[in-house]
């Protein structure tokens, strides 16, 4: 297996030197492919069937490092791998598409789905800007949140919303408002990337908004590292989720005005008479 890193510096990566060998194999009719895929929470045994096969096949495989960690066991001995660190994700587009076009089977590699908080859309656009007519096929995985609910029971078996509360790639008056609407709206919500060693204030925040719309008793479900080593469990209330460890592999899931717990698990009726 030959590995490769995309390091942390400001330099881009061999393809964005390498742009004119790239647009001269647009002319070409490559064989080459991309599988964007999703591996499900981490575990291999909750990775789909397709994805694993993507993985398995691939001539190179491109991802976030700890990512590609978890599938390292399933990466043929003859694949290339590139794997970087995140704010690289442009880069990684961009090597996908470059050994596409060098006719090689590539898979990049997204925890979860590809196409919820993913490098699917990514790609896309990535080979959309170059022109290049690549075959891309997304392969979904078992998301964040489905994983997280079913470690707390059935939370989100009516209407839920999922919301990222990173603010890297979306301004924090979007997600303020996007928090405020869901909330009033009665909507289970899910939330993605609450809090880091370093950015422990989109959470407090979310905290407050939620605790204007919600009982102090709702329900909230606290899953970290779901479906990995280290998986942790939580059901609590709402007054008490900013005591709660929580961390950037950490899925919060907080409870509509209907959900309950039930034999310590969460549930969210959805409407049967029973």
């Amino acid at each position: 297996m030959r590995t490769s890193s995309l390091n942390k510096s400001g330099k881009k990566s061999k393809v964005n030197s390498e742009k004119d060998e790239v647009k001269r194999g647009h002319r070409s009719h490559s064989r080459g492919r991309i599988s964007v895929v999703g591996i499900g929470p981490g575990a291999l045994d909750q990775m789909t069937e397709k994805a694993r096969k993507e993985i398995e096949t691939a001539d190179v495989v491109v991802g976030y490092k700890t990512y590609v960690t978890l599938i390292q066991s399933i990466i043929k001995p003859t694949a290339e791998v590139f794997s970087g660190v995140m704010g690289k994700e442009v880069d990684r587009a961009e090597i996908a598409l470059k050994k596409a076009l060098e006719n090689k089977r590539v898979a990049v590699i997204s925890s979860g789905d590809p196409g919820v908080y993913g490098m699917a859309g990514l790609v896309l656009e990535v080979a959309d800007r170059e022109k290049a007519e690549v075959p891309v096929e997304v392969v979904p995985g078992v998301t964040a949140a489905t994983a997280a609910a079913a470690k707390l029971g059935a939370p989100l078996v009516t209407d839920f919303a999922v919301i990222s509360l990173s603010d890297i790639l979306t301004p924090w008056s979007l997600i303020e408002k996007r928090l405020k609407a869901a909330a009033e709206s009665d909507f289970v919500i899910v939330l993605y990337n609450p809090q880091s060693q370093g950015r422990k204030e989109p959470l407090a925040k979310a905290y407050e908004i939620l605790l204007k719309h919600r009982s102090p008793n709702t329900p909230v479900g606290i899953v970290r590292q779901a479906g990995r080593k280290g998986e942790e469990t939580v059901v609590s209330t709402l007054k008490d989720l900013l005591i709660c460890e929580v961390d950037m592999a950490t899925t919060i899931i907080v409870g509509n005005s209907t959900t309950r717990v039930v034999n310590r698990r969460m549930v969210t009726p959805r409407g049967y008479e029973l």
